[in-house]
């Protein structure tokens, strides 16, 4: 039974869950523990590592990506206070979030003749320019956007200034309380991403997602890894909208991990 889920994003970022809507999305999904971690950018009206919201147990966190060489990854962090060096280099992302999505919007406009109306915010990611372009009138609904127009291989594609790897990792490592690797099998070379947390000796990494790339050999490779370095686990659903729960920690794995956060901001 799932209990916690640690990978969800909000309006901070390109999530449409606000934080005052999240304690009642919790309670219909039956999960009473929640990370939120919003890409490249922590919640602001989360005060604490770990606090308390409406009953529901809220984990401050953020998903930052980091440039692995050959591919790009995401890191999330958990427990998070903030720090000059992190708060500086989200602000450094945000700026170039928003640049980056003012110019594939353009190049999505050029393509399809259509006006694509995004709010070019901080925070700002694909998923709200995916959403314009399907309520624009253009013949792309939200999942023909990415597959055609603004997927990573697409023509309207445009990367991000991202940090590398070893500099996300210092930044996370002095501001979290845990860092872990984010889905690994999504990544283009999963070897090379597994292998990032044992170079880097990250705490842990997410071992449950709702996503197909996880044939069982990965999976048990995985868990193996897991065993060998006593590493935590992490999971979530990675919402971006009103749904939550869909695969997460149990019990047992949420009380492990939450022994190495500051709950501190708890009242119980």
């Amino acid at each position: 039974m799932v209990v916690a889920d640690l990978h969800v994003h909000t309006t901070v970022s390109d999530g449409r869950l606000t934080l005052e809507e999240l304690p009642a999305v919790a309670e219909e999904a039956g999960v009473s523990v929640v990370g939120v971690t919003d890409h490249d950018r922590y919640h602001p009206e989360l005060d604490a590592p770990v606090s308390r919201r409406g009953g529901v147990t809220v984990v401050r966190g953020i998903e930052l990506r980091a440039d692995a060489g050959g591919q790009r990854v995401d890191l999330l962090g958990y427990g998070l206070t903030e720090t000059e060096a992190l708060a500086a280099e989200c602000d450094r992302i945000q700026r170039d979030r928003v640049e980056r999505a003012r110019r594939m919007v353009q190049q999505v406009e050029a393509e399809t003749g259509v006006e694509v109306d995004v709010d070019l915010s901080p925070g700002v990611g694909r998923p709200d320019i995916a959403r314009g372009i399907a309520a624009s009138g253009a013949a792309y609904d939200y999942e023909a956007a990415f597959d055609e127009l603004i997927g990573s291989d697409c023509p309207c594609y445009v990367p991000r200034d991202v940090p590398v790897v070893e500099e996300a990792v210092s930044l996370l490592r002095t501001a979290c309380d845990v860092v872990s690797l984010a889905h690994p099998f999504r990544y283009p070379d999963p070897s090379a991403a597994l292998s990032l947390v044992t170079e880097y000796d990250l705490d842990a990494v997410e071992r449950f997602y709702p996503y197909d790339r996880t044939a069982q050999p990965d999976q048990t490779r995985l868990d193996e890894l897991v065993e060998k370095h006593d590493l935590l686990v992490t999971g979530g659903s990675d919402a971006h909208e009103h749904t939550l729960g869909r695969t997460g920690l149990d019990e047992a794995a949420w009380r492990r991990l939450r022994e190495r956060l500051d709950t501190s901001g708890l009242d119980d």
